[in-house]
């Protein structure tokens, strides 16, 4: 009886969480709203949060799935500009209209939808060998290839052609309709619902390109995609740099201004709590196991039926999502994107920070990416004036003692409260007496 009252005072782990979580949202909030926190560490606070989002996606990547990528910050730029195209529009029109951005980005990733379906309807890599086996009858194997590879050409450009048509057809709806609605909503309400659909809109678009490159890239082996997708990340910030040629008010490599600064801690704060219960939902789900099952041998995995493609795609594409999301935030913080923000040495940061936190942790990454801000920051504010760079000197340092004093990171694959799989529950299982078994122990003892 005892034990049965104690297990119903054991709270639950999600009911710990929350607290904890409370308890730093709003001991944040009133430090700032205080004076206690200056304005300078506030933001060092709000970038933390977003540091860990986009860290959380890597994490998914290669803690989780296996995939070493080192082309993360190309689609935490991708979701900076994105969302950041939509908000300005609302403020400023650039497109002609309030909504011109937002009817184009969901117009283009519809488009992009269709055409990956009816190319997936069409299978065309089956139907271009079947049309070579067809050929070869009558023709010889090159001659053959060469008129199969012609038709495939021509209907891939069917396929996307149908796909521009649709996407073109549905943006001059979308806009009408956008802008109406937008022109109808209360600007106190209105700040809130377009930066919502701004910060969705670039995450998706980041998301559905990382889906798009990680198709080919995947079937590559660990370290050659790594080098992939660092080209993929150079090719990223070399179109940024001439990205006006494109849409003017990106500005290129002069830097995009005139974003509005809605980031504010509870919008950071809640994106990460909402960010943590999707990827903890998705880990512990079926398809999540299929990914962690990826990481620790791919070949146990695929006989026992996974499809390895589409689970190391899904973890790249929830990666991209989760690092466009915080390039959305990042860029509605401070209000302006510079394409040296995203180059390729500042790419390292969300790695050091999920090896620091330890691969395969969610806590881990949370915590390494507040420890990470505040020592980046702090270093500058504590080091002597002209030595601030000297920072990018310490933190390395302490990186290396880390690594050689605890190989696995802080917490290695250690989660901590409701980011822990639960457990089942527990339960009193009755042991049957056996009288014959007692009675002939019982003779067996006299004897």
């Amino acid at each position: 009886m005892p034990h049965a009252q104690a297990r119903k005072l054991h709270l639950p782990t999600w009911a710990t969480t929350l607290f904890v979580a409370v308890v730093v949202y709003l001991g944040v909030w009133y430090a700032g709203k205080q004076g206690w926190l200056s304005a300078y560490w506030y933001q060092v606070v709000e970038i933390a949060a977003f540091t860990a989002i986009s860290a959380l996606g890597l994490n998914l990547i290669y803690g989780f799935n296996g995939q070493f990528s080192l082309g993360h910050i190309g689609f935490y730029a991708i979701g900076a500009y994105a969302s950041a195209l939509v908000t300005k529009d609302y403020l400023v029109s650039w497109s002609g209209s309030q909504a011109g951005g937002l009817s184009w980005i969901i117009a283009g990733l519809i488009g992009v939808l269709i055409v990956l379906f009816l190319t997936r309807l069409l299978r065309v890599g089956a139907l271009n060998k079947r049309i070579v086996a067809n050929l070869s009858i009558d023709l010889k194997k090159h001659e053959a290839r060469t008129l199969a590879a012609l038709v495939t050409l021509l209907m891939v450009a069917v396929v996307l052609a149908a796909g521009a048509a649709c996407a073109w057809v549905l943006q001059r709806g979308l806009s009408i309709v956008l802008s109406a609605l937008m022109a109808a909503i209360s600007p106190a309400v209105a700040r809130h619902v377009v930066l919502t659909i701004a910060l969705l809109a670039g995450a998706s678009v980041a998301a559905l390109v990382a889906y798009l490159i990680g198709l080919p890239l995947l079937r590559l082996g660990s370290d050659y995609f790594g080098i992939a997708t660092l080209g993929f990340a150079v090719m990223v910030y070399t179109a940024l740099q001439s990205s006006d040629l494109v849409i003017p008010t990106m500005k290129g490599a002069r830097g995009m201004v005139g974003i509005p600064t809605w980031t504010t801690w509870g919008w950071a704060f809640g994106t990460l709590c909402v960010v943590v219960i999707i990827m903890r939902n998705l880990l512990y789900s079926s398809h999540g196991r299929a990914v962690i099952s990826v990481r620790e041998d791919e070949v146990a995995a695929r006989m026992m039926g996974i499809d390895i493609a589409q689970s190391k795609a899904v973890a790249f594409a929830f990666g991209g999502f989760f690092a466009g999301l915080a390039g959305g935030l990042y860029a509605h913080l401070f209000g302006f994107l510079h394409p040296s923000t995203f180059n390729v040495v500042k790419g390292f940061d969300p790695l050091i920070i999920i090896v620091l936190g330890g691969l395969g942790s969610m806590t881990g990454t949370i915590l390494a990416s507040v420890m990470f801000a505040l020592l980046i920051e702090g270093l500058r504010v504590l080091l002597p004036q002209g030595f601030e760079d000297w920072r990018f000197v310490v933190y390395p340092i302490f990186l290396l003692l880390i690594m050689l004093l605890r190989k696995q990171g802080l917490l290695g694959r250690t989660e901590w409260g409701w980011m822990r799989a639960s457990m089942p529950a527990e339960r009193d299982i009755p042991v049957p007496e056996l009288p014959a078994l007692n009675s002939a122990a019982g003779e067996h003892k006299e004897a």
